[in-house]
């Protein structure tokens, strides 16, 4: 699939062809014939369910139960004309944030079935004659819940999928601020794999590497906003904390992401981080944003004690103490286990001790 995109990119850069401008018409479709987008952020794993049996769960004809076990809907959530039933697994953060989502799609339906739906979904066609979302998942879903499935609406329909979807995916998502911050997250991962894919298809033909102001560009949002989500995209354990119900702003939570990691720079006189360096920081970054208290560092030390002789200090100093006669197994020693070492050190101050005649 990578592989493709990256074919067609090369193939529209050598044409000078322009990504954002793409053939499309409003037609009236079935809501039938319309399918979410499961790789989009703002998908949610949902079963249309038949107006006669939404009816028939309306007016307790048929129960939560019999309706699971007739569209195998475990684990998703089903909609319907003037219902939506979440039968994800109770109490989970899929089921949470399932809720969040329905809450909002009840609204926006319940106003659209009083008045008109401003902006169209987008949708392109499939091979089987059938057409995927492209953005406005929650407004779909509203109109089946407003009009059933079965009802005809309108869409902005593209003569082909467009070749840099997850942009225009990513340019919905960040321009709503009634979005979750973690489908946001997400969907400018997206956004960038196919920026990225645009890029070497760019070097592969002697142009230059987009620039960061251009990438802004490409995406509708400004420098501000990229630097925003290029830092907290860095840690997996941001949009994890994100996905789990985190609701700090992202401005916030950069300040805290920034700080951890330039105070580690400087603990640890470092400019560039490698993956071990970024591991600990995501792990402090993941603790700070949780509430925890991040556990200190236990620092290894080694210990030289009960040292009561001038002589026996300037052996330590001015001697290899590994060359005399003291009969101390240096070979076996476990040098990464810091007890082991300061055990070696007190036999080896205590041999010191016991002998008349050290020869310096």
């Amino acid at each position: 699939m990578v592989e493709k995109l990256d074919q067609l990119l090369l193939a529209s850069v050598n044409n000078k062809e322009l990504f954002h401008i793409e053939s499309f018409e409003y037609k009236s479709l079935f809501l039938s014939s319309v399918q979410p987008d499961d790789s989009n952020a703002r998908f949610m794993p949902c079963i249309f369910i038949e107006d006669e049996h939404a009816k028939q769960f309306i007016t307790r004809n048929i129960t939560k139960r019999q309706l699971s076990e007739i569209y195998q809907a475990e684990n998703h959530v089903m909609i319907g004309k003037s219902c939506i039933i979440n039968c994800l697994k109770y109490g989970s953060n899929e089921w949470k944030k399932a809720n969040t989502t329905i809450e909002s799609i009840v609204e926006l339906g319940e106003n659209i079935s009083v008045s008109e739906m401003i902006q169209a979904p987008t949708v392109y066609p499939t091979n089987d004659g059938h057409y995927q979302i492209l953005t406005g998942h929650r407004r779909f879903f509203a109109l089946v819940f407003a009009y059933g499935f079965s009802h005809v609406a309108q869409f902005k329909v593209y003569e082909n999928k467009p070749l840099l979807s997850k942009v225009k995916q990513f340019q919905e998502n960040a321009s709503r601020e009634d979005l979750p911050q973690y489908g946001k997250l997400q969907a400018f991962l997206s956004a960038m794999r196919e920026i990225d894919s645009l890029d070497q298809a760019r070097l592969k033909l002697g142009d230059k590497k987009l620039t960061v102001k251009d990438k802004a560009k490409n995406l509708g949002i400004s420098m501000g906003a990229f630097d925003n989500y290029n830092v907290l995209t860095r840690y997996p354990e941001v949009i994890e904390a994100y996905e789990k119900g985190l609701t700090n702003s992202f401005v916030g939570t950069k300040k805290i992401v920034l700080k951890i990691e330039n105070d580690y720079k400087v603990q640890h006189d470092k400019k560039l981080l490698n993956l071990s360096d970024r591991k600990y920081i995501g792990d402090l970054i993941e603790q700070q944003l949780a509430g925890k208290k991040a556990a200190k560092k236990v620092t290894t030390t080694y210990n030289l004690k009960n040292i009561h002789s001038v002589d026996i200090l300037k052996t330590l100093l001015f001697s290899n103490v590994a060359d005399l006669n003291l009969e101390l197994d240096w070979d076996n020693l476990d040098w990464n286990n810091a007890q082991s070492v300061n055990n070696a050190l007190s036999e080896l101050i205590a041999t010191l001790s016991n002998q008349k005649d050290i020869d310096l």
